[in-house]
């Protein structure tokens, strides 16, 4: 069924999920730790009577129960994937009857890389087999939900627009602070979620409604495609013996209408919600008419975690990472290093880059391979855009495919053989395209040649669908050293473009002065004119203050920088004494102590290798452990608390500081000093929980941190727990429970400790837990979050 059919078949109108499968399937008298797909097999008629009565309830579309049907998953299990879901198909088609069914996908349950083990290209298989079988069994439609990582979301988006031919939803879930648990923000998602050609895209899960509303906003501003939310039913509480939540159907309904009047098409429910919320929601909006979906004429280019708009402001591209005329670069590729990569994209990033250049291109070795490399080498230091720059198509598909965002992908010219290679991955991938004007005839003399070759190419663009929000043209700069008569031409094609087509522009702007002496005063006068123009995106060495100077005075003279509030703030004297990068206020006595902990803040790896190794000859490891590792550790914790970074920048610090203990540890080892511990702490999964993903994150860093981790894995029994604690004498234990069942588990493992007398600390985390459910069940702490956890053990273990 393609989409267009599946709005046509409820001739636009609102349309809804079901609720809460698991909640249904807990009241139903669910097992802990029981996988709930094997119930499509073994007690089928559960299922079948939970989609009966959310089709009473008024569901247009009812979810399988497979929604942590993947391979990891059941790796133990005594059914296979195929089975649960081939069976959860066929229960939900036969109830259904003329509705239709959702082929529900989850998480894997994994960390993706790099703040994780599990591969894009693993995560792509998972998904590639669920879909397989999915559309197999008869399922109308892809449901991808619940999804806290855009990288995950994108490799099961692929696995399901390459194996599928159904319409594809996706929604992910946000936390109170409105991101995800690895840091998306709404607008990141629309703009990634929608360039990847998904049907449809929101939120589900997260939180309740009314908590809901902002981030809905968010989504609805930007998307130009039908917007999904399926939220809670409130948030959880717990009585002391079971979860509920703190909502009626009524309040939830009230809320839904809310959102129904500002323009969400989709309608569900996620945890806690019952027949009777969907039957009252479905009730509230009869009389209500969706409001049209409109496009939305955004350009906007994102990493994983922020978005940049062209357009509003003069953004422009670091042009370094590329091997021409960098012969320390052309080394590293040959080597398959990326440690000049990383320092040119942290170091542009600082030099205030909106989006970094990325160019593999060396004859000598596989770009194909050397292009993937290096995005995932950038997207681990720093949270910049890429433009993606190959003249090889095979190089710009294989950096975009493993590329976590919406990326801007260059490029494409007017000649008919590169159109038809390169659209095709720009329609596929999604991104922003950089359109050079020049065809097989070369670049044109005139300005009007050049605009010729830019109406073709985008022409041709819009009939693969790439809309042209999404294409960049850029007029190439000649250099006046050769082509002084031409120069003008490039700035008088800008403005013809921008009055004649509306779209976005670029130009190198350093290729104006090749040849020439003091290149600076040619660039910046070039610039200079070309901003005039309509220029948008110039691509600039960002060390050229003066170049930026020029941008930041256009702005304030073209009424761009409102009341120059912007170029006071950068130029004022008080400005000046605050433009230390953060970080750069830890004591220190000495250079390479300031690069040390400079190589962590940044994630750096190979560079803080380097540089405990020369701490190491001048200096006692506890020393270094001590004055320089984890004081960079706790800045970073300071700006994860404030927001300036999310957790994957924490754990690429946390990996970071890894690499330097190995170092340590093998000097300790030689030198005959004793082994670095800040202290034992047990963790576990509580019995019947087989969710470990907060728990992992958490031991990577309390490991870094110095802490010895006894890891018990999950699914842990409570004496396990207790003996785990008698065996090491810890101060602290670490229990963690991401489902509202196993929070009476975590309950009693906490009042067998307590029963033996032991003195052991025990804080609990979790996705639904609070601090209320904390105090209820006994616990001494409650941790919001990882990093809330080293706190507390820096406490605790500092009396």
């Amino acid at each position: 069924m393609l989409f267009k059919d599946l709005l046509n078949k409820f001739n636009n109108k609102f349309i809804f999920f079901d609720g809460a499968m698991g909640t249904m399937l807990q009241r139903a008298g669910l097992k802990v730790g029981e996988l709930p797909e094997t119930l499509n097999i073994t007690n089928s008629e559960i299922i079948r009577k939970v989609h009966r009565e959310y089709l009473n309830a008024g569901s247009d579309i009812i979810i399988t129960n497979t929604f942590g049907a993947n391979e990891l998953k059941y790796s133990s299990s005594d059914y296979t994937i195929k089975d649960v879901i081939t069976a959860g198909v066929k229960i939900a088609k036969e109830e259904a009857k003329d509705k239709l069914v959702a082929l529900d996908i989850g998480p894997t349950g994994q960390v993706m890389e790099p703040t994780g083990s599990l591969s894009f290209e693993s995560a792509y298989e998972l998904f590639k087999s669920q879909v397989i079988i999915g559309e197999k069994a008869g399922a109308d439609i892809i449901l991808i939900e619940t999804m806290s990582d855009l990288y995950e979301a994108k490799a099961a988006i692929l696995a399901a627009k390459e194996n599928s031919s159904l319409p594809i939803f996706c929604t992910m879930t946000f936390q109170q602070d409105g991101r995800t648990l690895m840091g998306t923000d709404p607008k990141t998602m629309v703009f990634v979620l929608e360039s990847l050609g998904v049907d449809a895209l929101g939120v589900n899960c997260s939180l309740g409604p009314e908590e809901l509303q902002d981030i809905v906003d968010e989504i609805l501003k930007y998307s130009s495609i039908p917007v999904i939310v399926q939220p809670n039913a409130g948030l959880p509480k717990y009585d002391g013996e079971n979860t509920i939540y703190d909502i009626t159907s009524d309040e939830f309904a009230e809320n839904v209408v809310i959102m129904a009047k500002k323009g969400v098409r989709f309608f569900g429910g996620c945890c806690g919600t019952s027949p009777e919320f969907i039957k009252t929601m479905v009730e509230s909006l009869k009389n209500t008419v969706p409001l049209e979906i409109k496009e939305k004429n955004y350009t906007a280019v994102c990493s994983a975690r922020d978005t940049v708009f062209l357009g509003n402001r003069i953004k422009f591209i670091g042009e370094r990472i590329n091997p021409t005329g960098r012969d320390i670069y052309k080394k590293e590729l040959k080597e398959r290093k990326v440690n000049f990569i990383q320092k040119e994209a942290v170091q542009q990033k600082e030099e205030g880059a909106h989006i970094l250049g990325l160019n593999v291109g060396l004859p000598e070795i596989n770009e194909v391979q050397a292009m993937k490399e290096a995005v995932k080498a950038i997207q681990k230091v720093v949270q910049l855009p890429i433009d993606i720059d190959s003249p090889n198509p095979k190089v710009l598909e294989a950096g975009v495919r493993v590329y976590n965002g919406k990326p801007i992908i260059n490029s494409v010219n007017g000649r008919k053989k590169c159109m038809e290679e390169v659209f095709p991955i720009v329609k596929k991938y999604g991104g922003c395209v950089i359109a050079l004007t020049i065809d097989e005839n070369g670049i044109p003399d005139t300005a009007e040649g050049r605009v010729k070759i830019a109406e073709k190419i985008i022409k041709t663009a819009e009939n693969y669908g790439i809309k042209r929000k999404n294409i960049i043209v850029d007029c190439l700069t000649l250099t006046a050293s050769a082509q002084q008569e031409e120069v003008l031409e490039t700035i008088k094609a800008i403005k013809i473009l921008k009055e004649q087509f509306g779209v976005k522009t670029t130009l190198g702007v350093s290729n104006i002065s090749y040849g020439l002496p003091r290149r600076c005063i040619l660039n910046r006068t070039f610039l200079a004119l070309a901003l005039q123009a309509g220029l948008d995106l110039p691509i600039i060495n960002t060390a050229d203050k003066g170049v930026k100077d020029i941008i930041s005075a256009f702005e304030v003279l073209t009424n761009i920088d409102k009341e120059a509030k912007e170029y006071v703030k950068k130029y004022s004297s008080k400005s000046e004494g605050e433009k230390a990068k953060w970080g750069s206020d830890i004591p220190n006595s000495g250079e390479n102590d300031k690069n040390l902990k400079q190589a962590i803040i940044d994630g750096m790896e190979e560079e803080a290798v380097e540089l405990t190794c020369k701490l190491l000859k001048s200096k006692k490891s506890v020393d270094i452990v001590n004055s320089h590792i984890i004081p960079a550790l706790d800045e970073v914790g300071v700006q994860y608390e404030n927001k300036n970074i999310f957790l994957p920048q924490l754990i690429q610090s946390a990996e970071t500081v890894k690499q330097s203990f190995e170092i340590i540890k093998k000097d300790m080892l030689k030198s005959g000093e004793n082994k670095i511990s800040r202290g034992k702490i047990v963790l576990a999964t509580v019995k019947g929980d087989i969710h470990d993903i907060g728990k992992n994150i958490v031991k990577v860093l309390l490991e870094n941190y110095g802490f010895e981790v006894i890891d018990l894995g999950r699914d842990v029994d409570i004496s396990e727990v207790v003996n785990a604690i008698i065996k090491n004498n810890v101060k602290l234990v670490g229990l963690s429970a991401l489902m509202t069942t196993t929070v009476s588990n975590m309950k009693k493992t906490i009042d067998a400790i307590r029963d033996k007398g032991l003195q052991c600390k025990v804080v609990v985390g979790g996705a639904v837990l609070n601090q209320n459910y904390a105090d209820m069940i006994g616990a001494d702490y409650y941790a919001k979050d990882a990093r809330e956890t080293v706190k507390i053990a820096e406490e605790l273990f500092s009396v």
